[in-house]
């Protein structure tokens, strides 16, 4: 199939702007619990603040009137840099209310992607999370010499913080700010997010305010068993992610309360006191806590029942698979004694450390393995696989419930179109599609017979739904004129819970090769529990370069992954030698975005040299 399109299931005509999504939610309910705030100095086991609707709204108002008295016009640009929290909400939502555009920075990002942003973006008025971060900005101002209207601080800062910024606008009539809110129509640029640049430059994407309308009303239409009155949500994400935003504004227009954490290690005490219902997730999360479940046994010597019980997981999955697609068919009784008999032993106590009330997950920002998913399913914790872009107003497609189909990332969300060009390509059409980028450079080829090329290759099915096969641009020829998609092997290779990130070499070669990144924290837990303790060439490198591991143990397990990986596809498509490599992660070393994916031209750039030992070193055989 070459094409296929979900029809829209909303009516956008009822707004006028991105913010009408809150106005008719608080005309509705207005005393309906929107948010959970933690204390500054609170636990997250002590009880969280709860906003209202109506208590929402009344804060973004009169920080509105703080930005409309500072100076800020309508259409002028704002920045926003900060760690994921409530106050990042509120600060979005009332930029919209005097009628500016959004434009997000990472909270990680270094100060010369926090000048570049500020001087292309035409910033005026920027608040920070921290001192810390006003520092950045400031710094920014200064290096672009743009005159501004100030940093304002979410922490509290004598004078320059968000409450001073209220005081400041307490003049300003609730008509001064009712008359801004309703300038932006559905075409008025709501927000400029810089894309993360894995193999280029950073482009700032122009979202309309009808791209976030058309994204939430037919996603909350295609999504109410999932997103729901009465359930709630923790925002892991970064908020500059427009994954995050359009996930937070569902869950308002939705009545579905939200809680944010910044702080990763916080995740699981968070999910015990806030018991979601639903919950947006990285594969490589998912891969975690499959791991820890199975070094939890092993310390308690089940680990043979453990592999049992995982596979049994994974049977179940791929029943209720074919239950969804035919309820007439039945699971075997062996089957369902197996797990009835596992789900008080494992299932139960995994649900249970996720909170106990998830209905279901969202994977995205990377490939599921499919067999994971299956695993989850089989727990009794379904994933629904999505794919998106920035450019794309997050989702482009989904698995719906009901309908998920593991190894596919579903169908096309409602009012868009899907087409796959003669060279494989993905290129998309529809409400969340954005309206270009603000340099005209980075149009010209972004656009075909009206549809937006995505830059990644897939394929539709018979039902519209979507299978990703990697990127165009990382396709690899090798000598013998092999044309090689990599992201297939990686995506098999980073399945193990070792594995950070695996990356498939050998344009112009003769053979294919791996360079394959270990994930420290993993590696470490994993000696713990085979009582290793002399791992030799583990020392993470601090010049942003990557260092090779030749401890045969490691190489031993990871092979296994890299043997597994090639088993599973054609001679010609396998890597004939790896090596293993430990690198610094952090964002700011150059080598990952700040959504943690991998910048491949950077990283094979500084690994330059191990790729050339893949041909000239007869080590590393796979």
């Amino acid at each position: 199939m070459r094409e296929f399109t979900s029809p829209p299931l909303a009516d956008l005509s009822g707004h006028r702007n991105a913010t009408d999504l809150l106005m008719h939610r608080v005309r509705t309910s207005p005393d309906h619990i929107a948010f959970e705030v933690r204390g500054s100095c609170s636990a997250i086991t002590d009880p969280w603040r709860q906003v209202t609707t109506r208590q929402f709204v009344d804060e973004v108002r009169e920080l509105a009137k703080g930005l409309i008295a500072a100076g800020l016009q309508p259409g002028d640009s704002m920045a926003i840099m900060s760690p994921t929290r409530y106050e990042w909400a509120v600060a979005d939502m009332a930029a919209w209310f005097a009628a500016a555009v959004v434009v997000p920075i990472y909270e990680t990002s270094a100060q010369p992607q926090v000048t570049a942003i500020l001087d292309d973006a035409g910033i005026r008025l920027a608040i920070a999370g921290t001192a810390a971060h006003a520092s950045l900005l400031e710094q920014g101002f200064a290096a672009t010499g743009r005159a501004h209207l100030g940093v304002w601080t979410m922490d509290a800062r004598p004078d320059t913080d968000l409450a001073a910024l209220v005081r400041l606008g307490t003049h300003i009539p609730d008509s001064d700010v009712e008359q801004r809110r309703l300038l932006p129509d559905l075409d008025s640029v709501a927000t400029i997010v810089y894309t993360s640049g894995t193999t280029a430059s950073p482009k700032g994407a122009l979202i309309t305010h009808g791209n976030f309308v058309g994204q939430i009303l037919n996603v909350g239409a295609a999504y109410t068993g999932v997103v729901r009155e009465g359930g709630n949500t923790i925002i892991f994400l970064p908020m500059a992610h427009v994954l995050a935003r359009g996930l937070q504004l569902i869950c308002l227009a939705s009545g579905m309360r939200i809680a944010h954490l910044a702080d990763p290690r916080d995740a699981v005490p968070a999910l015990g006191a806030l018991r979601p219902t639903f919950l947006v997730v990285v594969p490589r999360v998912l891969q975690k806590i499959q791991a820890s479940a199975a070094a939890a046994a092993a310390q308690k010597h089940l680990g043979r029942v453990w592999a049992v019980a995982q596979r049994t997981a994974v049977e179940w999955g791929r029943f209720a698979e074919a239950h969804d697609a035919d309820a007439s068919v039945s699971a075997p009784l062996g089957l369902r004694a197996r797990r009835a008999a596992f789900d008080r032993l494992f299932y139960a106590r995994l649900r249970a450390l996720v909170g106990g009330r998830l209905d279901c997950l969202l994977s995205g920002a990377g490939a599921l393995d499919a067999e994971l998913s299956l695993f989850f399913r089989g727990l009794g914790l379904p994933v629904i696989e999505g794919y998106g872009l920035t450019e794309t107003t997050a989702p482009l497609t989904g698995n719906l419930p009901g309908a998920i189909r593991s190894g596919s990332v579903g169908v096309p969300m409602p009012g868009t179109t899907l087409r796959i060009s003669g060279d494989g390509e993905v290129l998309a059409r529809g409400v969340g599609v954005f309206a270009g980028y603000r340099s005209e450079a980075d149009n010209d080829g972004a656009f075909v017979d009206g549809f937006f090329r995505t830059g990644d290759l897939g394929s539709l099915d018979e039902d519209g739904r979507l299978t990703l096969q990697g990127r165009i641009k990382d396709v690899i020829v090798t000598a013998g004129g092999k044309t090689v998609t990599p992201a297939i092997w990686e995506g098999y290779v980073e399945g193990d819970p070792l594995v950070a990130h695996a990356v498939m070499v050998g344009e112009g070669k003769p053979y294919l090769g791996g360079l394959v990144l270990l994930d420290p924290e993993s590696v470490a837990a994993w000696a713990e529990r085979e009582g290793i303790a002399d791992l030799a060439g583990l020392r993470i490198p601090a010049d942003g370069g990557a260092v090779q591991v030749e401890d045969a143990r490691l190489l031993s397990v990871v092979g296994k992954a890299v043997s597994a990986a090639n088993a599973r596809l054609a001679r010609s498509e396998q890597v004939r030698k790896f090596v293993l490599l430990l690198a610094d992660l952090n964002e700011s070393q150059g080598m990952v975005t700040p959504t943690m994916k991998l910048k491949r031209t950077v990283f094979t750039e500084r690994a330059r040299h191990f790729v050339e030992h893949l041909y000239t070193d007869a080590r590393s055989q796979a």
